[in-house]
């Protein structure tokens, strides 16, 4: 029970950053790499405002912004200097390594008995804390996205990923709905950062590393769940593959597992969920060639008997 609670806890927070993730890699078609600098950004202004006494729901807002402003970076470089997206992603994280460092002072900042976001239920153990803000918080990214794409800007959005140049022709400024992506998307990967410092009690500049992977992973999981859903929907797996994501991770530590080699099971897991759609498609074809061959012996054996009649 409490490894269930404690992935439902951690797959909480975990889903803020895959939906932050998706989209871009689902939405824009980019696998942004800004998410591994936008996370530990969010979680080092959370932690050194609220080492300093700042009120947490303040501090987590400021990751937030922090995180936008970093996706308006990669926006603009992806945007106006035509930079491809993956080294896009890859020069506003490795700047970002440096800001970081800058916003800390240090490699790490503990919050040990600091006021944070999950304080205000303070009469729920820590885990229950964080299940009760994190769902919260889901529950209200989920809405306002949702409601977000329905209006004019949001399925201009929609469309510039479906088709850029067809958007373009119908008055539609494909650049700046792109960067609008960028800046939502490290914004509420940001937040994760944040909302996880907090949880874990600490922020440290290299808490980003990976997180593209196990964002990534949720959204696959969500998607092989249940394949052409409404985004509401959608979100919804996302937010359920990240909690069976951290389940998974959870047993798998049980179980005995080296920490160590936790990166390693991250790639392979995410290995075999990206070839699980190829596996499907390729059991179609089988299942299909099975069926047709069948029927081609049925309608011979059908055939030599009427030959025989005649």
């Amino acid at each position: 029970m409490d490894i269930l609670l404690s992935s439902i806890s951690q797959g909480l927070i975990w889903s803020i950053m895959a939906i932050g993730v998706y989209l871009t890699f689902r939405i824009l078609d980019i696998a942004d790499m800004t998410a591994e600098g936008a996370f530990p950004l969010g979680a080092a202004f959370a932690a050194s405002l609220i080492a300093n006494h700042a009120n947490p729901w303040l501090a987590t807002l400021v990751g937030m912004l922090g995180g936008m402003a970093a996706g308006l970076v990669s926006g603009l470089l992806y945007t106006r200097l035509r930079i491809p997206a993956l080294l896009t992603g890859i020069l506003t994280l490795t700047g970002l390594y440096s800001i970081n460092l800058r916003i800390m002072g240090k490699a790490n900042i503990a919050l040990l008995n600091q006021t944070t976001v999950f304080s205000a239920f303070a009469q729920f153990s820590s885990t229950m804390q964080v299940i009760i803000v994190g769902a919260l918080l889901v529950a209200v990214i989920m809405v306002l996205l949702v409601l977000f794409f329905n209006t004019e800007m949001g399925l201009a959005a929609r469309a510039v990923g479906d088709n850029p140049d067809m958007s373009a022709a119908n008055g539609v400024h494909v650049a700046n709905m792109q960067i609008v992506i960028y800046m939502i998307s490290n914004g509420l990967i940001a937040l994760a950062g944040a909302l996880m410092a907090q949880s874990n009690g600490y922020a440290d500049i290299s808490m980003g590393v990976g997180t593209i992977v196990i964002a990534l992973a949720a959204i696959i999981i969500g998607e092989v769940l249940v394949r052409n859903l409404t985004l509401g929907k959608r979100i919804l797996t996302i937010i359920i593959g990240a909690i069976i994501y951290r389940l998974i991770i959870a047993l798998v530590l049980w179980a005995g597992v080296d920490p160590n080699d936790l990166r390693l099971f991250y790639a392979a897991l995410l290995t075999v969920l990206l070839a699980v759609p190829l596996m499907r498609q390729l059991t179609k074809q089988y299942n299909r060639r099975r069926a047709n061959r069948i029927h081609i012996k049925s309608l011979n054996a059908q055939a030599a008997k009427e030959d025989k009649a005649k």
